[in-house]
């Protein structure tokens, strides 16, 4: 199941990645060949203010696939609505203060980001100061937009997330050719062109949230405080990662300016963009991983842990390849996209985007391994990760590297900072199990001591009714085994068999293209039984059905209202496309 679950995420969540980088990509494109390099340098200086904003979005996101991912694994849906709430506040009055606060001080902004100062004679500044004040005007609906990825994700939208990527990619295009062939509104109507599309893609997406499916609630009264740090806490390793991208980008910037002035700002400027757009691949598998650690660590299930970690590499090795592979080989064909009247940029950045894409494999394993260290708890290593694969790492080669190739130094920066950084996850492996291995399991660091002993648990898996009827029958010699009385084993082989039978007859073969099946969980935790049972078929909640459905003939669905009279607990919370239903005994 977990192979099958990573790969239908996927698709979604390098969507989600993409959200932000294809608006930036197909500004890229535009100012590049039709406002000349002056505007590219401009947009490439500008290139930190915007990558702050993601920097707060993606911290957001990777908080609240922890905080809310934990919630709605334990079906508290109190505190589901309470993360929804917080996050939803949080976002939009960080939006509005960093609105407020680059209109007021925009001409500083622009001088700080290398721009110079507002003289006449200084194209660039005002170029700078144009596009930032038009992206800026979109900051709430960028932020928001990338607030509700993750929720659209937990609630299986996918498609709708696609369809607001879409809607976003497309209108970005037509207002940049507007801007460009009717208005004639140079960078600032480039930036107000972005943020109409992001104000687009964030009623696309957002309208699911006002409709009653939605299965979350937006209330003030659940806004916490305490949240708002919980969100911050768990997204400080995503943070620490974009703004150590923040900080690589301008010093990087202020390199080039002294080794290959204006003509290497604006090549850099290029390859970043086409980069962001390459490492959306890698990073929409690190965000699979988070995921789905976060979810089967908190059930310490140690085989599908080591599960998510051959999958995150496999998948990432075989994507990666392919992706480097098409980046090579386009390399000149993408540069003239943005670049078309300068042959020194063109070959600058032709060269850098070859040279950066031979770091895309390695990037792929770090950002995995650090979102599962997240995922799994351990946040000093994914931060240390972070920082070293974001800003340490590269900004050293860029400055030594540099000095000894010039521009081409620089280029280089990317591949040896990856490969340094994956060195220091393997030196780590290393010192923590005293041996040198390439073995997922010993990858994933997970401690022994706090996963599940298999003998504490049992776990099944069914594909028809006739596995059904073995599983109720090996839940009761599992039972008996751990010392439980006839009556107790009787009660959880009857409560397995008659919801995983409806589940088969009801959910099994409903146009699904992928086959269909129900993981059981028994186990026992505190004097009570816990039975888990998660299926990928289509949602369905009994808890909710049954309360629905209370003033029915008592002889109307008796299999459900049997086992809901004999439970002491349920819960249900659909997540990541699967149900999820415990019974406690």
């Amino acid at each position: 199941m977990i192979k099958r679950i990573f790969r239908q995420m996927l698709v979604t969540q390098i969507l989600s990645a993409m959200t932000v980088m294809i608006c930036m990509f197909v500004d890229s494109v535009m100012i590049g060949r039709y406002l000349g390099v002056d505007a590219m340098t401009a947009y490439g200086l500008t290139n930190p203010i915007l990558l702050i904003f993601a920097a707060f979005g993606s911290m957001m996101t990777a908080g609240i696939q922890v905080v809310c991912g934990r919630s709605m694994g334990m079906g508290d849906r109190e505190g589901t609505d309470i993360c929804f709430s917080s996050s939803v506040v949080l976002v939009l009055s960080v939006a509005l203060a960093g609105l407020i606060f680059i209109l007021l001080f925009i001409t500083p902004v622009c001088t700080a980001l290398g721009a110079g100062k507002p003289v006449p004679d200084n194209n660039v500044f005002f170029l700078t100061k144009d596009y930032l004040t038009g992206f800026i005007i979109g900051a709430p609906a960028f932020l928001m937009a990338q607030t509700l990825v993750p929720y659209l994700q937990m609630s299986g939208k996918g498609l709708r997330l696609a369809l607001a990527v879409v809607f976003m990619t497309v209108s970005d295009i037509v207002f940049d050719l507007l801007n460009v062939f009717v208005f004639k509104g140079g960078t600032l109507g480039m930036g107000i062109a972005s943020s109409l599309s992001y104000y687009l893609a964030f009623i696309i997406g957002g309208s699911y949230f006002l409709s009653r499916e939605c299965m979350f609630r937006l209330r003030l009264r659940a806004v916490r405080a305490k949240i708002f740090g919980a969100l911050m806490k768990h997204g400080i390793p995503t943070m620490i990662n974009q703004v150590s991208t923040v900080l690589l980008v301008y010093f990087t910037n202020q390199v080039l300016l002294s080794v290959g002035h204006n003509v290497s700002v604006a090549a850099y400027s290029v390859i970043n963009t086409i980069a962001n757009i390459c490492y959306c691949f890698g990073a929409g598998i690190g965000s699979v991983a988070l995921m789905l650690s976060t979810m089967f660590y908190s059930e310490k299930d140690r085989d599908a842990l080591d599960n998510i970690v051959r999958t995150m590499v496999s998948l990432g090795l075989i994507l990666n390849f392919i992706v480097t592979s098409v980046t090579i080989a386009a390399a000149p064909f993408l540069v003239r996209l943005f670049l078309t009247d300068n042959p020194d940029a063109l070959q600058m950045a032709a060269e850098g985007t070859r040279l950066f894409a031979l770091s895309l494999v390695f990037c792929s394993m770090n950002t995995s391994f650090k979102n599962f260290y997240q995922g799994t708890g351990r946040s000093g290593l994914t931060n240390i990760i972070s920082a070293t694969q974001s800003f340490f790492s590269k900004i050293l080669f860029v400055f030594v590297l540099s000095r000894l190739f010039g521009t081409t130094g620089v280029w280089y920066s990317w591949i040896t900072g990856e490969i340094l950084t994956l060195l220091l996850v393997s030196v780590n492996v290393w010192r923590e199990k005293h041996r040198v291995t390439f073995s997922p399991r010993d990858y994933s660091l997970l401690p022994d001591d706090v996963m599940s002993v298999k003998e504490e648990r049992i776990d099944m898996t069914i594909h028809s009714m006739e596995e059904v009827i073995m599983a109720s029958e090996q839940a009761a010699q599992f039972c008996e085994a751990h010392g439980k009385d006839a009556r107790t084993s009787m009660l959880i082989s009857l409560c397995i068999e008659e919801m995983a039978s409806n589940i088969v007859r009801h959910g099994f073969g409903k146009g699904r293209k992928y086959e269909e099946s129900i993981n059981v969980r028994l186990m026992f935790k505190d004097g009570n039984g816990l039975i888990r049972l998660r299926d990928n078929c289509i949602n369905f909640d009994p808890v909710s059905y049954m309360d629905l459905h209370k003033a029915d003939d008592p002889t109307s669905h008796i299999g459900i209202r049997m086992i809901m009279k004999m439970v002491r607990d349920a819960s249900y919370v659909s997540s990541l496309g699967l149900n999820n239903l415990t019974l406690v005994i």
